[in-house]
């Protein structure tokens, strides 16, 4: 017997995404102003992505989650493909030196955001039915990594660093709670510390990077411009801001501040009780995400919430430990919040993935 939604899920995520939008017109309007003469912009471009992102979060909370036990193959490769088209001149778009784009009127539809979701059903999937073969890697973990890293290397390809690396670890968190042999996880860990050290060697702009993490000063109008003017925002919030709209570092010292570094303005304008606030919200969701894969009916509604819900909660503190100053620059979204139509999109529709799995919650 169907049980009803998680109604407070529902109602946190409608708060937030609205939350989200408010703040994205206040970070924005000087920066629409000038580049498209109408400041609110970027407000109507999210809540177009809201409403459509409402409706199909509504839509895919009706349709049961097996239904993606079914299709799995059929969802990932139809994102394998969008990934490989993405690259091809022409077809992909460009914007802000990654090839991770396609352009639709004056829209962007971002492949590897649908990827991510489509790797975390497929391998829910398929520890869903090889439960036996997961304490095996060679058996277990081997084959869902082959085609994690062939997905990495196609979104590096791009390139995208940030989003590979939080679809990577969100697999390898799956894999963990899976009871793959916990040796396997110390031996990857050397491997991929390696591979990421060979990455940003291979990648100028990545050591740079790296070098304005360790000093912006070092460049500080250039590499560490971005970390620089983050602080520079969040310093003078104190417990109640600067007051909406009033921030100063959206005059265009924090380069379109409705993107990555949007929680800059939030500290800025709003202070301490406006970052406690945006805590809270993703905690509701966070909290109300683990209790439904707890509480799930099977092994493939629990690995399924948990991956959405990990990749959630590791993309929100990647992104915080940018804006802070804790890591260096990756060019990841804060969820709900940051300016971008497939983001947006994504995080609504998975959204609507475990409210339908809060229907067949046991008690």
């Amino acid at each position: 017997m169907r049980k009803k939604i998680d109604i407070p899920l529902i109602i946190t995520i409608f708060i937030i995404c609205i939350y989200g939008i408010i703040m994205i017109y206040s970070a924005s309007s000087i920066w629409a102003e000038y580049k498209f003469n109408d400041k609110f912009h970027y407000i109507i471009m999210q809540s177009i992505f809201f409403v459509i992102g409402i409706i199909l979060m509504i839509i895919v909370s009706k349709i049961p989650y097996k239904y993606y036990l079914k299709k799995s193959n059929t969802i990932l490769f139809i994102c394998f493909i969008l990934l490989i088209l993405v690259l091809i001149p022409g077809i992909g778009t460009v914007r802000n030196g990654s090839r991770s784009w396609f352009g639709i009127g004056g829209l962007g539809i971002q492949p590897s955001e649908f990827m991510k979701l489509a790797l975390i059903i497929f391998t829910s999937k398929y520890i869903y039915n090889n439960p036996k073969d997961m304490k095996s890697v060679t058996k277990g973990a081997f084959p869902v990594l082959l085609i994690t890293m062939i997905v990495f290397l196609l979104i590096m390809l791009q390139p995208d660093f940030g989003t590979g690396t939080i679809t990577v670890l969100t697999i390898v968190a799956m894999l963990f709670i899976s009871g793959v042999d916990f040796s396997f996880f110390i031996k990857i860990g050397m491997v991929g510390l390696v591979g990421a050290c060979a990455l940003i060697i291979a990648a100028p702009y990545r050591m740079e990077r790296i070098v304005s993490f360790l000093n912006p000063w070092s460049d500080p109008l250039g590499t560490g411009f971005q970390a620089i003017q983050s602080l520079y925002a969040i310093g003078p919030g104190g417990l109640f801001g600067m007051g909406f709209g009033n921030s100063i570092q959206k005059h265009f010292y924090l380069p379109e501040p409705q993107t990555d570094f949007i929680f800059s303005i939030i500290s800025e304008e709003l202070g301490i009780l406006g970052i406690i606030t945006v805590a809270i919200l993703f905690l509701i969701i966070i909290f109300r995400g683990i209790k439904i894969s707890i509480k799930s009916p099977d092994n493939f509604a629990k690995f399924l919430s948990f991956g959405i819900i990990f990749q959630l909660s590791f993309q929100t503190l990647l992104n915080l430990a940018v804006v802070v100053g804790l890591v260096p620059v990756t060019g990841v979204t804060l969820p709900f919040f940051s300016y971008g139509g497939s983001s947006l999109l994504i995080t609504l529709i998975s959204m609507g993935i475990i409210l339908n799995i809060s229907r067949y919650r046991e008690n």
